[in-house]
């Protein structure tokens, strides 16, 4: 079969690429095109933009971009039509995607959505868009079958992929990482803040203010996939920060404590069992509308899991250098990791088992064979 799948962010392409590699072991004859990155490109088909090129962040740049956006819309219509695919594939990147959505099922095309739009989160409105123009939802986090259970919506809970993608890494030798990145041997503090350019200038400014009240630990910054390292090289003024681009599961797995922005990051932080302090600071004017359409009690993906705080999150002013200090020093503390370890562990039990990418495969192909 033909799929045509369209994924956002580095995150999207690391679950599209699992998604594939699930397909062909289902659909030996499997041909793919699609949105995505490197990791997807490495699975085999054609990759027909980057998502580098539509990384945008918040209403705001949203609105400046709007034109670019538009246009991308209309290649991508024109594009699938030259497909003519068996099923569309959507993966998160709800702003975009649901766009799609609503036009290739008016076309008669097979729409699946791998990843939940957060419609949880704000504009339960679009529920109703979704289960008219969504063939079949597949879901990853516990709480969403309930929740789109509340407004008539059967969707397939198939557990996390990020499970898999943690648990089938190849294992990391502390010692040789460090001397491939020419670490010292105090403990790591990763410094993880985030992929797009408007969220790292927000975030790692204020992450980097710590270095020189924590001299006995390294500070490594986790450099993003979609962006070079002369974009992080303004920020590296300090002799007790490093850079490690494109590896930060490896560098996770050699930390004792992190500051995470957040998203998908805050999550793979507690599957690596790393203790955290999860940071976010947006543009004013985004903040502003944010505040008005979302109903959470929570912005990480941790505490939302559990229903309570389990982290703590630095949001807009609260993400200042007072706060963070006093924050780091609590999670480097041993009766405060304890406690984080254990919180842990029922997260993961929360999440289900391995074979997220695989049940979403099956489902997939059965229903559309």
């Amino acid at each position: 079969m033909k799929y045509y799948i369209i994924a956002g962010e580095a995150s999207g392409d690391l679950h599209g690429s699992n998604l594939m590699k699930a397909l062909l072991q289902q659909d030996a004859n499997a041909e793919f095109r699609f949105w995505g990155g490197e990791l997807m490109q490495a699975v085999g088909g054609t990759l027909v933009t980057h998502y580098k090129d539509r990384s945008f962040m918040g209403f705001a740049e949203v609105f400046f971009n709007l034109r670019k956006i538009l246009g991308l819309i209309s290649f991508c219509k024109k594009d699938i039509e030259n497909y003519q695919p068996d099923v569309i594939v959507f993966i998160d990147n709800s702003g975009f995607n649901l766009r799609i959505a609503k036009w290739a099922k008016e076309k008669n095309y097979k729409t699946h959505y791998y990843i939940s739009p957060q419609v949880w989160a704000s504009r339960a409105s679009r529920i109703e868009k979704i289960k008219r123009d969504v063939d079949a939802m597949y879901v990853i986090l516990p709480f969403e079958k309930e929740f789109y259970a509340k407004y008539d919506y059967d969707v397939h809970f198939v557990g996390h992929p990020l499970i898999d993608a943690i648990s089938d890494r190849q294992q990391v030798d502390e010692k040789t990482f460090r001397n491939d990145y020419n670490l010292s041997d105090k403990p790591i503090i990763a410094l993880l803040p985030g992929s797009r350019k408007q969220e790292i200038k927000k975030m790692l400014g204020v992450m980097l203010s710590l270095v020189n009240d924590f001299k006995d630990f390294q500070f490594v910054i986790a450099g993003a996939p979609s962006q070079d390292f002369s974009f992080y090289s303004p920020f590296m003024k300090q002799d007790n920060v490093a850079f490690i681009s494109n590896k930060t599961y490896d560098l996770l797995s050699v930390s004792h404590a992190a500051l995470v922005t957040s998203g998908t990051a805050t999550l793979e932080t507690a599957l690596f069992k790393v203790p955290q302090v999860v940071c976010y600071k947006a543009n004013a004017i985004s903040y502003q509308i944010a505040k008005r359409i979302i109903t959470l009690k929570f912005i990480s993906l941790v505490n939302l899991i559990m229903n309570r705080e389990v982290v703590t999150e630095l949001i807009q002013g609260d993400l200042n250098k007072k706060r963070l200090k006093k924050e780091l020093e609590k999670i480097l503390s041993d009766k405060e990791r304890i406690r984080l370890f254990i919180d842990y562990y029922d997260l993961e039990k929360k999440l289900g088992g391995k074979g997220a990418s695989t049940n979403a495969a099956k489902l997939i192909f059965d229903s559309c064979k």
